[in-house]
Parts: structure tokens; sequence; C-alpha cells
């Protein structure tokens, strides 16, 4: 069963080796993802606490810790805000992503700054444009990314 954790900087450090913070918790073969990306989002999700209170959920499936979702910045000034998400490569094709973003449209809901959520995926990455389109995101067009390349921009409101 997928469920949902707030995300700490107490989680984030033991992702990245520390103590755990929750009693029975345990990471996949091969974590979550590699420690220079943990730290990113670990630093980038402090100004997005500071304005939501929280905003990023590390996805369980038990006691196992089998990925992270994100809002990547705090609402705009049109409550429009970008999510992001990752799951363990052990853990991938088996729904997990399709269930937590469900999981965050019902905490993003709740929320009355965030009115339009939106979502980019690259081209070739089908099964990630599978979980929006599972989850209601409609497809708006694509833009040119500069470390990505070229991306699908999604839309839900």
């Amino acid at each position: 069963m997928i469920m949902l954790l707030a995300g700490t900087d107490d989680l984030y450090a033991w992702m990245l080796g520390g103590p755990s913070p929750v009693p029975n918790l345990v990471l996949p073969p091969g974590g979550i993802a590699p420690a220079p990306v943990l730290q990113m989002l670990r630093d980038a999700m402090k100004p997005v606490r500071a304005v939501h209170g929280g905003g990023d959920w590390l996805i369980l499936d038990g006691n196992e810790a089998v990925g992270l979702i994100s809002l990547k910045a705090p609402a705009d000034a049109n409550g429009t805000v970008e999510i992001g998400y990752g799951i363990a490569e052990s853990r991938w094709g088996c729904g997990t992503a399709t269930a937590a973003l469900a999981l965050v449209r019902k905490e993003l809901a709740r929320d009355p700054r965030i009115r339009t959520v939106t979502a980019e995926t690259a081209v070739d990455n089908i099964a990630s444009q599978r979980v929006l389109q599972k989850n209601g995101f409609v497809r708006t067009g694509t833009r040119l990314d500069p470390e990505d390349g070229d991306v699908i921009c999604w839309v839900m409101r």
C-alpha cells in the first residue's frame, strides 16, 4: 500500500546515510537517488516548506521508502506550482508514482494558494507521461530545457 510521509530534513539526512528518524524504515536496493541529487532536493525544499509548511513527501510502500515527490518551488502569484517525482529504479513499473501523485493531488487541494499544478516529462519518458495522464494532467506543449533537452509540458487545474 502506497503512503506518503511528509518530508523533513531528518529524512533527507537518513537517505544520505544518517540515522533513521522513523523506526523500521528501510531503503530499497540502490537507494532512491544518488547523494548529490538528494542533497540538491534537501536544499531546494527549505523555501518551499517556509511558504507551504510542507510540500515534499517520501513515498512509502509499507515500511520501504521507494521515492520522493515534491513541489519544485513555492506557488507563484497565480497559484501555480510545478511538481517533480522520482521512484527508485528497483521499484519502477509498479504503479507507485501514479498512486503517490493521486495522494499528493489530495494534499495540494487543501492548500488555498495552489490553483494550478504543472509538470514536465522527457519526450521519451512514456511511463511518466502515463502517470500524469492517469492523474488528470493534460499536455500543453513542449519546450527546450537547457539541461534536459526537449520536454513535454503538462497542467492540471
